[in-house]
């Protein structure tokens, strides 16, 4: 799958503006003079083309979900287990305070969920041209 591409090459990064980890993240993506582009997770969520990108990435859809939310424990974990993936992928795409943030996809098509330092440093220097 290709990654969608992001104006002027910059990281696009899926973000809550009231979430102190999404902060930690740009700040962290700023000191690494890393460019990105910042869209609300709430009001346009991660497309099914990227987030079906991102469980073939991760491997486990589990990952994908914000699982201390709000939304997800009003749907709750048993009615998340017995969705199958696509009916899974429409949840996240039509609800963005279901997915685990910060979200992105690397150049290289790798997804990152939450927010690792060590982890996106090894996966975007592993996607730089």
């Amino acid at each position: 799958m290709a990654v969608l591409p992001v104006p002027g090459g910059a990281q696009r990064i899926y973000c809550y503006a009231g979430c102190s980890t999404c902060r930690k993240a740009l700040r962290w993506l700023q000191d690494q003079a890393i460019a990105y582009e910042v869209v609300d997770i709430t009001s346009a969520p991660p497309s099914l083309e990227e987030l079906s990108q991102a469980l073939a990435s991760l491997g486990d859809r589990q990952r994908l979900f914000n699982t201390s939310g709000l939304s997800y424990r009003t749907l709750g974990s048993a009615q998340v287990k017995a969705l199958t993936d696509a009916e899974a992928l429409e949840a996240l795409a039509a609800d963005g305070k279901l997915i685990k943030r910060p979200f992105l996809i690397t150049p290289g098509g790798e997804a990152l969920t939450g927010f690792d330092p060590q982890r996106w440093s090894e996966a975007l220097r592993q996607s730089a041209p």
